[in-house]
């Protein structure tokens, strides 16, 4: 069952947990705020049309990296994922591609900053950046991803790191309108690539050394 976060009408890592025993505290999803704000303007463009701007801007920046959040709640006594819905259809984490010359702690904070927060032209000090879980790397312009880089691969277009970023224990959610955040169970998340696609739905395993810590509100 997927849970829908209903809406109103209104530079440095940091530490996730115990590095040392691999303890995440994570809070119930009751212990946030969510509301919504003007729409994102999103690329309107054909996979043909994706394709092309990926290779002009690899002609003019070279390989590009994408940084995206792995952010968890607990309900119902399990961990779930946060992710955003587009357009009622697909699935992706919060993220996005960095800027030239950006760290990736930065961009991401930034990246956070525009889709899930009020302020979203702040410097993003709010959010806490945590460890690197894994990284899928994409070998040519093609659509797949593979969570290693093939040997043969000199020159890959496009790398996605996936961070883990810890919660305070409240904060607000404020997403545009034309996106949906909602709370995935880990547990429907597993193996579940035909859904959530390869990258979301190998998350699970990459946290599977974690032990979860769940605060009671």
């Amino acid at each position: 069952m997927n849970y829908e976060m209903g809406s109103s009408a209104d530079g440095d890592r940091s530490s996730s947990g115990d590095s040392s025993n691999h303890v995440l505290d994570i809070y119930p999803l009751s212990c946030y705020y969510f509301g919504s704000k003007d729409p994102l303007l999103l690329k309107e463009e054909t996979l043909a049309d994706r394709i092309l701007r990926m290779k002009s801007n690899y002609s003019r920046y070279g390989s590009r990296t994408c940084v995206v959040a792995v952010i968890l709640v607990e309900l119902f006594k399990h961990p779930h994922l946060l992710l955003l819905q587009v357009k009622n259809s697909f699935f992706k984490l919060p993220g996005g591609r960095l800027r030239p010359g950006e760290s990736e702690i930065n961009g991401l904070k930034r990246k956070l900053s525009r889709k899930l927060s009020v302020n979203e032209d702040g410097d993003g000090s709010d959010w806490e950046v945590g460890e690197c879980l894994g990284m899928w790397w994409r070998p040519d312009f093609e659509t797949l991803l593979y969570p290693y880089l093939p040997p043969n691969v000199k020159n890959p277009k496009e790398c996605t790191k996936l961070f883990l970023v810890k919660l305070p224990p409240s904060r607000k959610f404020i997403v545009p309108k034309n996106l949906k955040l909602l709370a995935i169970p880990l547990c429907q998340l597993h193996e579940n690539d035909k859904t959530y696609g390869p990258i979301i739905a190998g998350i699970p395993q990459l946290l599977s050394k974690f032990s979860f810590n769940i605060i009671d509100s």
